[in-house]
């Protein structure tokens, strides 16, 4: 093995899901089922669960497939403007936007660089237009083929609940596309991935995210269970949080709250901390 270089500063991951993790709800329900005719977001995705049931079909490809009929029968079909022009009017939890940079900050004080990805079964051109889609590395998320014409045609990618297993394998090695199925199978020394599990964090706040979080925390890095606050009032959410503890698959739960000084930045900065203290060992 190579000799370790001290001078390298050690990396460390923070990955994401999106929607119902950064950004309240699934980011369709805001403004682009509406603008689409459909405004029963719940009756939508109970039509969806029915369509996948009777083709025995992924129900990520499934809804993505029926927003693409209910844009052609609203005379709207979908173009990637049009999709990042409803991710931009996504509302995102507080303290998402200064996040990143209270994040790095902490990161150098205690000798970490640390890098921000996305994983989700939601939509890439939606978060493409969302406020911070810059601040991530990379971000990995279900999307569409285009005609000529600019127009949907065809699922480019659809991230489900295991899938999303591959992309964190894709950050360990610094693999940034979705379409390389060799070298991410290639073996790698240890030393050479770019963010080695143990330094990475995932957060999420659904059952999609329990494969990532298991391998994550199986390979020693940490999982992270966010609630939307305004779910937790009304006790939506609290039978899931108590059952992801229960089951072992989470190693800390915060509200989704990202201001400075709110008990989710104290669990990410406790654990940035640790993993600065163990690289440096």
């Amino acid at each position: 093995m190579a000799a370790r270089d001290a001078t390298r500063v050690p990396r460390a991951a923070l990955v994401y899901d999106f929607d119902g993790t950064l950004a309240p709800h699934n980011l369709p329900e805001h403004s682009l089922l509406p603008f689409l005719g459909i405004p029963d977001a719940a009756g939508f995705w109970r039509d969806c669960e029915a369509r996948a049931r009777l083709h025995d079909s992924d129900q990520v490809l499934t809804w993505m497939w029926m927003l693409v009929e209910a844009g052609e029968r609203a005379g709207r079909p979908l173009s990637r403007d049009l999709l990042r022009e409803h991710g931009a009017r996504t509302p995102l939890f507080a303290g998402v936007e200064g996040w990143f940079d209270d994040i790095a900050a902490h990161g150098r004080a205690v000798g970490l660089e640390v890098e921000h990805y996305v994983v989700s079964s939601g939509l890439l051109e939606m978060i493409e237009g969302c406020a911070v889609h810059d601040r991530f590395r990379k971000v990995f998320a279900s999307s569409y083929a285009y005609d000529a014409a600019g127009r949907a045609t065809w699922p480019a990618s659809a991230i489900n609940y295991t899938t999303k297993t591959q992309y964190l394998f894709r950050i360990n090695k610094g693999i940034g596309n979705v379409w390389d199925n060799s070298t991410i199978n290639l073996w790698m020394p240890e030393d050479q991935r770019h963010v080695p599990f143990r330094r990475m964090v995932f957060l999420g706040d659904g059952d999609t995210d329990i494969p990532s979080m298991k391998l994550v925390r199986e390979k020693g890095g940490q999982a992270v269970a966010v609630f939307d606050p305004e779910k937790f009032e009304r006790r939506l959410s609290q039978g899931h949080l108590e059952r992801l503890i229960a089951e072992d698959r989470i190693d800390h739960v915060a509200s989704a709250d990202y201001r400075p000084g709110a008990l989710l930045s104290s669990v990410v900065k406790g654990i940035l901390g640790r993993m600065a203290r163990r690289a440096a060992d």
